[in-house]
């Protein structure tokens, strides 16, 4: 058994997920495809390079995407973190928000659009899609990746968005979608015992956000916002809390991050379609939930 491929403990957890396709010849060894993309997700080779044991490549890559558009990566990685919470696998005392830029590979670039040409007007440039999560900042052409990250440095919630985007925004976004099931039935839980995050995450919007929702946050406070809260006297509320011990915990959502980008197909994206990425960003956090 190769570094990458799926131990047998992780295989009998992933096969009740991936359904023989009800059209098509049917896949006889869907381990096989697994390790497949195992192998193509570690390395960020094409998928034409795929080495000859594992079968025509084609039928990896239609495996894949069906997958990734269908949802069943993601039912795949709900069930993982559900089975981990039953045990007390999780660790919800603190969790911390981060983003990552990721550069997007000039094969990446194809899903873009143009603005139909008008007689007598000049030609717009070409811009790229908004739902494909690609944008164009100072280091070329980039996307980002948000997530929300667990005390045992594994993802809970994941979301791309363009590269030149900022965090702040995406903060609320990211922390609706953290959503863990119970095995015994009832509803899933989405609160964590505190949060944490750095300066970027730092807006009235955000700390509203948490107050509202019970939860404690530990977020330092820019310069410019505690001088514009002091300038208002009581008008500006109080200064928030800060546990510089609680904030030192934020590395674990940075070594999370740096987990993710160990799979080369992660580090650098070469996918188009941005739903094609977030499988493949899904698929290697399933890796980070599955490992001993």
């Amino acid at each position: 058994m190769r570094r990458h491929e799926l131990t047998d403990e992780s295989w009998a957890v992933t096969e009740p997920f991936l359904a023989p396709p009800r059209m098509g010849r049917p896949v006889r060894d869907r381990r096989q495809v697994v390790n497949r993309i195992l192998w193509k997700l570690s390395t960020g080779a094409a998928w034409w390079d795929l080495p000859e044991r594992y079968g025509p490549w084609k039928t990896v890559y239609e495996r894949f995407r069906r997958w990734s558009a269908d949802g069943t990566w993601d039912r795949l990685l709900a069930h993982v973190q559900q089975r981990c919470d039953a045990v007390g696998a999780v660790d919800w005392t603190v969790t911390c928000v981060d983003s990552t830029t990721v550069r997007a590979h000039q094969h990446a670039a194809g899903a873009c659009k143009r603005r139909p040409r008008v007689p007598g007007k000049r030609t717009t440039p070409r811009q790229h899609r908004p739902d494909e999560g690609l944008g164009r900042s100072r280091g070329g052409l980039t996307c980002k990746i948000h997530l929300a990250g667990e005390g045992g440095c594994r993802p809970l919630a994941v979301l791309i968005t363009p590269g030149q985007g900022s965090d702040a925004p995406q903060f609320i976004p990211v922390m609706d979608r953290i959503r863990v099931g119970r095995l015994e039935g009832g509803r899933p839980r989405t609160r964590p015992d505190h949060v944490g995050g750095d300066k970027a995450y730092s807006s009235r919007r955000n700390r509203c956000y948490l107050r509202r929702r019970q939860i404690k946050h530990t977020i330092p406070e820019p310069r410019n916002q505690r001088a514009n809260r002091q300038s208002r006297g009581s008008r500006g509320g109080r200064p928030t809390g800060f546990d510089k011990t609680i904030y030192k915990g934020r590395n674990e959502v940075e070594r999370t991050i740096n987990a993710l980008k160990n799979s080369r197909a992660v580090a650098t994206r070469y996918d188009k379609r941005a739903y094609v990425f977030h499988g493949t960003i899904t698929v290697a956090s399933i890796r980070l939930w599955l490992r001993p």
